[in-house]
Parts: structure tokens; sequence; C-alpha cells
């Protein structure tokens, strides 16, 4: 019951999820369940994507730090590349947590 009490504290705090703000019953229900998405989505990024030395981090931290970053795209003729500030999480981090996501494989599923 505590581990349950501390998602949902999390939840609140880190998505805002209590923040039903729309007057029809149903498109509070869907904003909920997009709410709880989101949070089991940063929770499987939490648990198998990032690395040891930041696993500890809340969803309002990964948010923060990860999702919330400002970036400059600058446009060349062959490509297009993302200049972000390294003040909250450093090249080297962000490229490990990237190459992280790029190994998680898909369970195949049996055909039957």
């Amino acid at each position: 019951m505590e581990q349950q009490n501390k998602w949902i504290k999390e939840g609140k705090y880190a998505l805002k999820w209590t923040r039903l703000s729309c007057h029809d019953f149903d498109d509070n229900q869907v904003r909920l369940q997009l709410f709880t998405m989101a949070y089991n989505i940063g929770n499987f990024l939490r648990r198998l994507a990032l690395p040891k030395q930041i696993k500890d981090w809340t969803l309002r931290t990964m948010r923060e730090r990860l999702i919330k970053i400002g970036a400059k795209v600058v446009s060349h003729a062959r490509y297009v590349t993302f200049q972000m500030a390294e003040v909250l999480v450093s090249r080297s981090l962000f490229y490990e947590i990237l190459e992280r996501i790029k190994r998680l494989k898909p369970i195949p599923v049996g055909c039957d």
C-alpha cells in the first residue's frame, strides 16, 4: 500500500494528473488515461534506459532535465543539428541514454 501511495504522489506532482479541468466527464476520463500512459512511459524509460548514476531520479526530475530541454535547431545544406545546453545533462550522459534506448528490442510474438 505504501508503494502504491508513492506512485500516486509521484504521478500527481510530476505529471499533474489531478488537473482534470475539462467540463465533460468523458474528456476528463481521456485526460486521466493520457496522464497514466505518460506515467507508464516515464517509468519504462527510468527502469530500462537510464544509466545507474541517475536511476533514482524521480519522474519530475526526468521531465525537467531530459524532456523539457531547450534546443536550437541549426539547419545546413545536408544536415540538421540540435544545439543543446549541457547545464542539466552532459552530452555523454545524454548519448548514453539514447544508446540504451536504441538497444531495447521488442519481444517477438509467436504466430499461431
